[in-house]
């Protein structure tokens, strides 16, 4: 078994990891003696991937108490490690979208639905405008937006302007077939910087990023 187990050492880390995250997602919490049978790996390499990935987030480790003798330490996945797996929840939006658009008469809410999500994301980060600065305005709207994974940069510009940059549209399946959602970004930020915005370019409609002119 050991010598099987220090083979298996060598592999790649990564796809180790990856592994590991796959046995705790379809078997739920594991310790170390499961994840060593099941990957035939030394229970001290698995050890040493868990701490990886505790440091990184994907992993909590918890203590079990028995009956008798010291607490079982298993490990379990976080909340943040169900990022790592696939999810469509554009498809869910889309379908729901499609099912008011698709009737006459509930076509009209789809426009509210965008108004409302906007109106929501406007009373949350209004606060964190206040007293601030054009320039201070247009840095926390970068960091909002990266936040979201929009992937931002921001460019003051010689004449006083700044042109911000999204280089991802963590929304482009949904933006790609209802425009209200473009429209509603770019409300959304006229109000959030009190100043003119102006979209040049637009992922949803084919271009290789948002591009925005602001001031």
């Amino acid at each position: 078994m050991r010598a099987a187990g220090a083979a298996a050492d060598t592999r790649g880390d990564g796809s180790t990891r990856e592994r590991i995250l796959l046995l705790l997602k379809t078997n739920g919490r594991m310790n170390a003696g499961d994840l060593s049978r099941q990957l035939e790996l030394t229970e001290m390499a698995i050890r040493r991937h868990m701490y990886v990935l505790e440091s990184e987030g994907s992993v909590n480790i918890v203590a079990i108490r028995q009956a008798m003798g010291r607490p079982l330490h298993a490990y379990e996945l976080t909340t943040e490690a169900d990022e790592l797996f696939p999810r469509n929840y554009h498809l869910l939006a889309l379908d729901l979208l499609d099912e008011l658009a698709d009737d006459p008469n509930t076509a009209v809410l789809v426009d509210r639905v965008f108004e409302g999500r906007k109106r929501k994301l406007l009373e949350r980060y209004e606060p964190r405008m206040a007293a601030k600065s054009l320039e201070q305005r247009v840095d926390e709207l970068a960091a909002i937006q990266n936040a979201g994974g929009y992937m931002v940069d921001v460019e003051a510009q010689t004449d006083g302007t700044y042109m911000l940059y999204e280089y991802n549209c963590p929304i482009a399946q949904v933006a790609g077939k209802y425009q209200q959602a473009c429209k509603c970004e770019l409300s959304l930020f006229k109000k959030l910087l009190e100043a003119p915005v102006e979209r040049t370019e637009c992922l949803a409609k084919g271009g290789g990023k948002c591009s925005y002119r602001i001031g």
